[in-house]
């Protein structure tokens, strides 16, 4: 199939290679003139594990291609995809102005017939703007589909190439040909392609990653309580793990979740809740969980150091929201920085991917190590909020020789908390002894 894909980022650009990769001809279009001079050079403009290998391979064989010019972008494609921010509004409510600004334009251009996918996470009733905005100009025949994404960053290409489900929300038996032909040679396995109607697609991705918000978050809340009981949140997260109506995922604690999409998306549907009216409590709940979870370690530190962290300094491993990204979005480790800073304490960091972003972001207010040992060289403590695979077995004789102190504050409970004991640290984790 010939397929469009209107925007390069997190989304655009897998969802473009990924379907280049099937062997249909892709076009991505985007109005940024400098990223798109990249990934014709190919320079991929996002990390992602998996992807460049495939985007080179695709770029080399010309099924994918980029172009800043829309009419030019869509003309041949069957399928156009939306893959546009939606960024969150002060008030919480998606901003739709991207998605209706090129529904507008795709109007006065279409003139054959199309099916317009919108792959943005949006709210319900989103599809009807987009039909109705590119109705007032168009002369074609044209469809409009909601197909949420289901990407996790970090193995985003294996959810692509190998859904659980795709999820398609359409009332048009013809739009339903077109995507059921176009996912075939990705549910091979038996993964179901599941059609409902516009608004149902839509509210499904925001009910979706809103439940697995809520599970974090309510760990979270385990946790605070097994740190006043006494108790250790792994013996109870395995307890309740082994029962298959709650299944073993999105149970683990620690220092509250980031990232481009449970944030935004919670928020979201927290404000289309109270647009009808209805006051979505339990999402209010996970929401404030969540904030007050990032600085969770805080307290903690400021106890060790007797309410006094002035003129101290910090090693800080992690800065991605989740391992496997470069996405700082909401990332805890950036909540954790401001308040050791603002406390007119120092931090040196480290993270294997996402040191250009945050230096991009905060510029010299942190220090930026060249690896993880680096950081520690002359700092009271170290801090650890993100869960690289690196971080997991690191060597303590280094640790003990490069710290002030052995002092460790795992915010994603990394370690065994019996071995650092043993290894004499002081060691505080989350939810345990």
């Amino acid at each position: 199939m010939k397929i469009a894909v209107v925007g390069t980022g997190y989304v655009g650009l897998v969802t473009g290679t990924c379907f280049a990769e099937t062997g249909n001809k892709v076009t991505c279009i985007d109005i940024d003139r400098t990223k798109v001079d990249k990934l014709i050079s190919g320079k991929i403009t996002i990390y992602e594990p998996g992807l460049e290998k495939i985007f080179l391979r695709n770029l080399k064989e010309n099924r994918l291609n980029f172009t800043t010019n829309l009419e030019e972008g869509i003309k041949d494609a069957v399928i156009i995809f939306l893959a546009l921010p939606t960024p969150p509004g002060e008030d919480g409510s998606a901003d739709l102005r991207y998605v209706l600004g090129v529904a507008g334009d795709l109007g006065k251009i279409i003139t054959d017939y199309k099916v317009i996918v919108d792959k943005s996470t949006v709210p319900v009733g989103t599809a009807e703007k987009v039909r109705a905005a590119i109705a007032q100009n168009c002369k074609g025949e044209f469809d409009v589909v909601s197909n949420p994404e289901f990407l996790r960053e970090g193995v985003a290409v294996d959810d692509f190439m190998k859904p659980d489900r795709v999820v398609v929300g359409t009332n048009s038996e013809r739009a339903r040909k077109v995507m059921s032909d176009l996912y075939a040679p990705f549910v091979r396995q038996g993964n179901p392609v599941i059609f409902m109607d516009e608004k149902s697609a839509e509210l499904t991705k925001y009910a979706a990653n809103s439940f697995l918000a809520t599970k974090i978050s309510f760990m979270n809340e385990i946790a605070q309580l097994c740190e006043k009981l006494g108790a250790d949140v792994d013996m109870v997260r395995r307890g309740i793990g082994s029962d298959d109506r709650i299944g073993k995922r999105f149970l683990f604690p620690g220092i509250g979740y980031g990232g481009s999409c449970f944030p935004k998306d919670v928020q979201a549907l927290i404000k289309s809740s109270e647009e009808v009216n209805y006051a979505f409590k339990i999402l209010v709940a996970v929401e404030e969980v969540n904030e007050a979870q990032k600085l969770h370690l805080i307290p903690k530190i400021k106890a060790y150091f007797n309410g006094e962290l002035k003129g101290k300094h910090f090693a800080l491993w992690g800065l991605a929201f989740k391992p496997n990204t470069d996405d700082i979005r909401e990332a805890p480790a950036l909540y954790i920085i401001k308040a050791l800073t603002e406390a007119d304490a120092t931090v040196t960091a480290y993270d294997p991917e996402a040191m250009p972003n945050v230096q991009n972001l905060l510029g010299h207010k942190v220090n930026y190590a060249a690896d993880q040992y680096s950081t520690l060289a002359g700092a009271d403590a170290l801090i650890i909020a993100t869960e690289w695979s690196e971080f997991r077995t690191p060597d303590f004789e280094i640790i003990e020789a490069k710290l002030k102190n052995k002092v460790i504050f795992d915010g994603r409970n990394l370690f065994d908390a019996k071995q650092m004991k043993e290894l004499g640290y002081h060691y505080e984790s989350i939810g345990r002894p």
